[in-house]
């Protein structure tokens, strides 16, 4: 009884709804990549039915049996290594791409090719399947497949998504040397390490902070400008010039892209002459503590 409440408490929250969403056109994305751009290409671009292609010449079952096994498999790994919210989300997105790809053979049958070019469909693939999988990964969860092995090598070997996207990736491709023509290998193997590039800008790209550390004569002036008005925090430390050793305080403080602009423009206006420096960071790791009474 109490996980039935549980359950109709989640499915309540509009926020639950929201994430939901997120994932469907995720996978929308990732779909249409697939079939408008990676089929036609018969390439094996980061794929894990690239790799039941190749496997299919050595055993007696299909290409469909062998890529289910194989993702039915990966789940299970994803499950225990990455968690069950991760595991929960996958299982969703990997039973929706099917139907999708399935929606598209419907709406569109018989489909050849947008450019009528090999190396432009790999192009186009790799560049729209990156913005739906950039969306799965910054809400935890996959499309399945080589998906999750990515994840893994994020999770435990802290490469990023994108390489670890291109590393799992490439002994597909490399392996698509038993199925395919030399050509088709080439691009399999050109297609995933761009792949993994396109999808580390577009992750990165979302999730992408500066630094900023600022000496300027205005100290105080400064430091409630960010608290009060951009509702941020920062740090404050003692520094000494190396020609004067005079003491002053340099003000750090971490801002998005918008807060970025907002910060320099009060700068510009307030004191033109404050001394700056700007470093782009990727990545914050901050665990708060409960505040003692």
């Amino acid at each position: 009884m109490g996980n039935y409440q549980k359950l109709k408490q989640t499915c309540k929250n509009p926020e639950v709804w929201k994430e939901i969403w997120k994932l469907t056109y995720a996978i929308a994305i990732v779909a249409a990549a697939v079939y408008f751009f990676l089929i036609p290409s018969h390439t094996a671009v980061s794929s894990i039915t690239g790799l039941a292609i190749v496997l299919h010449n050595f055993t007696p079952l299909s290409i469909a049996m062998l890529t289910f096994i194989l993702n039915a498999v990966l789940l299970v790994v994803g499950f225990m290594t990455c968690g069950k919210e991760f595991g929960a989300k996958t299982i969703y997105t990997s039973l929706l791409l099917p139907l999708f790809i399935g929606l598209y053979g419907i709406l569109f049958p018989n489909f050849k090719s947008f450019t009528g070019s090999q190396e432009l469909d790999v192009i186009c693939h790799c560049v729209v399947v990156s913005i739906g999988l950039s969306i799965l990964f910054n809400n935890n969860a996959s499309s399945g497949g080589l998906d999750i092995v990515a994840k893994i090598l994020n999770k435990y070997l802290r490469i990023d998504l994108g390489k670890a996207m291109s590393l799992s990736g490439m002994m597909v491709a490399l392996s698509s040397a038993f199925a395919y023509d030399t050509k088709t290998v080439i691009l399999s193997i050109l297609g995933t390490w761009l792949n993994g590039i396109i999808l580390d800008q577009f992750i990165f790209g979302q999730n992408l902070k500066r630094s900023v550390h600022v000496i300027t004569q205005h100290p105080n002036e400064l430091r409630n400008y960010i608290l009060h008005d951009m509702h941020s925090g920062a740090t404050v430390t003692r520094v000494y010039g190396a020609y004067e050793l005079k003491e002053k305080e340099e003000i750090a403080v971490i801002v998005t892209k918008h807060e970025y602009q907002q910060l320099m423009t009060y700068l510009e206006t307030k004191d033109p002459d404050a001394f700056v420096t700007v470093y782009t960071i990727s990545e914050i790791r901050y665990r708060p503590k409960p505040f003692e009474k």
